[in-house]
């Protein structure tokens, strides 16, 4: 289906009157809509990073939790040890999960894929997580760290109102950076990889580079949303990078599309929301979540996205059509 150069423009022009809109959110809001509202943003960067090679790649990990920690974890060890500001600590924070995604995956360029590569990131995860709770001299241990207080060119890590104008300008970053990457020769290699390897390698593509750059970029992603996961909470803990955040990942790119960078975004900001405003209902968070989840597949098969994309071309997303 042929986008006109009419809708184009209109998808361009949603594309950055949105965060121009969402500006203005912290003047309506009050300290806990804005914490839920930072933790949104959070959440799109890392669904963002999961549905990179889940969905695009087309390669099952268990790695990506273990980005997040990564990321989280070298902001503090660089502000408290460097004494780097926390902004100079964002893109530090998604390098180190870059290369956490460049080890996680090295084993691709010895022809190792499909289940076998999603065990070996299993392991990779399970021995970073035992590091944070072994490591006690770099990590603290259980105990976790701490961040400093710190003000920065008049930003407050504290304040949720300045943490919400930071999150969103890295995050719309990102995002058109992702989008840009896929709609690329790389990012078409990637696509290409998920539909048939096979093939895709007869045209001389180098495959096992094409699957290991995937997996540091969704590390990068991940990284830098661990640094402003650290920031958010002020305190990195180990078990914050567990199974559990794995599930919700996970569950956050099957409700919002695989392969969908606007599927990302629907899947995070849904799921993170759901559980924040069913609270008043004790016990009821996770059977929302499951309910949510369920009705979504079975209505849904292919997420939200599909829903949107029905609806309008608008949504329509190049790299999916192809």
């Amino acid at each position: 289906m042929s986008i006109s150069p009419a809708t184009l423009r209109l998808r361009t022009a949603l594309f950055w009157a949105l965060p121009v809109l969402a500006c203005a959110l912290p003047l309506a809001t009050n300290p806990y809509t804005q914490f839920v509202l930072n933790s949104m943003l959070i959440s799109t960067l890392l669904t963002l990073g999961f549905n990179m090679v889940i969905g695009s790649l087309g390669q099952l990990a268990f790695a990506n939790v273990a980005f997040f920690g990564l990321g989280a974890y070298a902001s503090v060890i660089a502000m408290n040890a460097l004494g780097l500001p926390w902004l100079a600590t964002i893109p530090l924070s998604g390098l180190v999960g870059a290369a956490g995604g460049f080890l996680a995956s090295a084993v691709a360029l010895r022809g190792i894929r499909l289940y076998y590569l999603a065990i070996v990131t299993l392991a990779f995860g399970e021995l970073l997580r035992w590091l944070y709770i072994h490591a006690d001299g770099l990590t603290g241990g259980t105990d976790g760290l701490a961040l400093p207080r710190e003000t920065f060119l008049g930003f407050r890590l504290g304040d949720d109102t300045a943490q919400f104008y930071v999150f969103l300008a890295v995050t719309v970053v990102l995002v058109k950076g992702t989008l840009n990457l896929l709609r690329s020769r790389l990012g078409r290699s990637i696509i290409a990889v998920r539909e048939n390897e096979i093939a895709t390698a007869s045209l001389g593509i180098p495959t096992a580079r094409v699957i290991v750059t995937a997996f540091m970029w969704s590390g990068f992603l991940v990284g830098v949303a661990g640094a402003l996961f650290a920031a958010h909470i002020g305190r990195v803990f180990p078990e914050s990078f567990g199974l559990t955040q794995l599930i919700v990942g996970f569950a956050m790119v099957l409700v919002g599309g695989t392969g969908s960078v606007l599927g990302s975004v629907l899947g995070a900001v849904l799921l993170t929301a759901l559980p924040e405003y069913v609270r008043a209902f004790p016990g009821m968070e996770e059977i929302f979540f499951g309910l949510v989840v369920i009705v979504v597949l079975l209505c849904l098969p292919q997420g939200l996205a599909s829903l949107l994309r029905r609806l309008s071309p608008v949504f329509l997303e190049r790299h999916f059509r192809e």
